[in-house]
């Protein structure tokens, strides 16, 4: 209040807060508040929003790079599931056959009976003794096609085909470098091998898409699963950059 020794007016509504007269600048403040980034201030650890006064803080641009959205992202993995896709119909094709050979008189009688109203099970030709194995086989085959497709490229450059594609790349948390194999394998294996329980009653594929959802409740830098074991984070690059590592001396908007 004014008048009352020793009392010092605060900053009035839209004003950032300044050091008390007779304080030295930070004291009691964290480095860098108020203040906003590309003025010669230190900034914060990467990923790590600039704290402003008032109102929300910006979105973080982990290593100067802002996050990828969800819908490239999207498109990113549909693109990676296609190519996934029909490497399994070269590959895989004979088993998938196989397999249809062998379920196909349950599933004939099982429609025929559906369609005429008779809900009863009894009588119905069981699967053929193969049909167990070829599932298994299926699934192996299917798994490890997804992981060369994948970790490899992500260990070396953080990006997949699609990924390329969509210009987002995913890169540490800690630091914009490669992944390496032991922390892409990681990121892969929390999203791709519960493609091997598909055959518990769709258990992989719940789990799938619980990690494929997750980076909609996540916030600030919008990591799904595999990302927080991974520590890794997916930021959208600049087109002339898409093919090439970030250079941290040179930001992207002085890119010419």
């Amino acid at each position: 209040m004014p008048g009352v020794p020793g009392h010092q007016p605060g900053p009035t509504y839209g004003q950032r807060p300044g050091p008390v007269h007779g304080q030295q600048p930070g004291y009691g403040q964290p480095a860098g508040y108020g203040q906003q980034p590309g003025h010669g201030h230190p900034q914060g650890p990467p990923g790590w929003p600039y704290p402003t006064w008032p109102g929300r803080p910006p979105e973080p641009r982990p290593h100067g790079l802002p996050l990828a959205g969800y819908g490239a992202r999207l498109i990113a993995r549909l693109i990676d599931f296609g190519i996934v896709f029909l490497l399994n119909a070269v590959v895989n094709g004979w088993f998938v056959w196989r397999y249809i050979e062998e379920i196909s008189p349950y599933l004939r009688e099982a429609v025929r009976r559906g369609l005429a109203g008779d809900s009863s099970t009894q009588g119905l030709p069981q699967p053929g003794e193969q049909t167990g194995g070829l599932q298994v086989v299926i699934l192996l085959i299917a798994t490890a096609l997804w992981f060369a497709y994948e970790v490899p490229s992500m260990a070396s450059g953080g990006q997949t085909f699609g990924k390329r594609v969509m210009r987002v790349r995913a890169v540490p948390v800690e630091a914009d470098q490669p992944l390496g194999f032991g922390r892409a394998l990681r990121r892969w294996s929390t999203l791709g091998l519960p493609t091997l329980l598909w055959y518990c009653c769709g258990l992989g594929l719940l789990l799938q898409f619980v990690d494929a959802v997750s980076p909609l409740f996540d916030h600030p830098l919008r990591q799904a699963l595999h990302d927080k074991r991974a520590q890794t984070v997916v930021v959208q690059l600049p087109r002339a950059a898409s093919s090439a590592p970030h250079d941290p001396a040179n930001p992207p908007g002085d890119t010419p």
